[in-house]
């Protein structure tokens, strides 16, 4: 009988290069352009940015903690698009600080970054998810962004008995029919943040050291996002990173990881060309059954060879959390964060 796989005709096709491939012979700065200008077109940037408006900042709560002040504030990033964040801030004294800001995955909410936990099993997770807290912990200022289609984001059209990973479903397809892509209106968000931060907290943020970081979807919205937004100093994606072929075309993943036709143009390898020649830590479980070691290494192999064509090659990292699968170790990763924000 023959073969009636329905997925082998994708899997051939992954063979093929992508047509805008990196190769060391390239017209680097028109490759580099190519790739921008593609990857702003697949993400539906142009049409998220008609629907622009006023940020509408407005203050919710400020709390006291006994080493930091919690401040929890909303904006509006596009018409009708509300955002909460929590911002962290150390009572330490100094005057201005460095800035982190943190994306939670398919977790229930940005309240893990506060180590808050809210929802069963939140109590379990939250120690390896409480990103805000490390960070301030640390002498940074935090700001923790609750993400388009999680958490308290997550569309009123599904019950929240459903599991995490099928919550962002219809708000990333209702996007498709729109001519946007739900990482897009992701990027866009942070972005948004950043211009908050400039506008209503200039006073207390270093501007000239942004990191942004986050672990699966947000391991994957912070590398989307640190390519197009070079307010971004230093990226740090954590199990996010891998070729599409060995990730999110060989496993079932939540829809909010496909972006349409953006496998017959790059893979992710390519990107790094516009996070380059800022600094990029790309974590991963050594384990990690979703985005696969193997295509993860196989991909940074890319990404080096481009941060060498930049000319700054110590400004690429890839750390292997060892014998742990998707999972983020934040003492290890925020020890890698501050060994790499030494590089010149």
């Amino acid at each position: 009988m023959k073969n009636i796989n329905i997925d082998i005709v994708h899997e051939e096709l992954f063979k093929q290069k992508p047509l805008l491939a990196f190769s060391k012979d390239v017209d680097y700065p028109l490759w580099k352009k190519q790739i921008e200008e593609k990857l702003i077109s697949l993400l539906g940037i142009e049409e998220i940015k008609k629907n622009a408006c006023e940020l509408n900042f407005e203050i919710d709560e400020i709390l006291d903690k006994e080493t930091y002040k919690r401040i929890l504030f909303y904006f509006e990033s596009e018409k009708n698009s509300i955002v909460p964040c929590y911002l962290l801030i150390p009572k330490d004294g100094k005057e201005k600080h460095p800035v982190v800001i943190c994306l939670q995955g398919h977790t229930t909410g940005f309240h893990n970054s506060i180590g808050e936990p809210k929802f069963e099993g939140d109590a379990e997770n939250y120690t390896s998810q409480d990103f805000a807290i490390e960070a301030v912990k640390r002498g940074y200022i935090a700001l923790a962004i609750e993400q388009r289609g999680m958490g308290v984001r997550t569309t009123p059209r599904i019950d929240r008995g459903h599991a995490n990973r099928v919550a962002c479903y219809h708000t990333v397809m209702t996007a498709l029919l729109l001519g946007r892509t739900l990482i897009g209106e992701r990027v866009w968000d942070v972005s948004r943040a950043i211009d908050v931060l400039e506008q209503h907290f200039s006073d207390i943020c270093d501007f000239s050291d942004i990191t942004l970081l986050g672990n699966s979807g947000g391991g994957t919205a912070t590398y989307y996002t640190a390519a197009l937004e070079k307010r971004i100093t230093t990226a740090m994606p954590c199990c996010a990173v891998c070729t599409y072929k060995d990730s999110i075309a060989e496993v079932h993943h939540c829809s909010c990881n496909y972006i349409p036709k953006i496998a017959k143009y790059m893979d992710m390898g390519e990107i790094a060309a516009l996070i380059a020649p800022r600094r990029l830590i790309i974590c991963n479980g050594e384990l990690d059954r979703i985005f696969p070691i193997k295509g993860t290494k196989e991909v940074f192999e890319v990404i080096k060879a481009i941060y060498e064509k930049e000319g700054y090659p110590e400004r690429a990292k890839l750390h292997i959390f060892p014998d742990v699968g998707h999972r983020f170790l934040k003492e290890q990763a925020f020890s890698e964060l501050e060994n790499m924000r030494k590089t010149k």
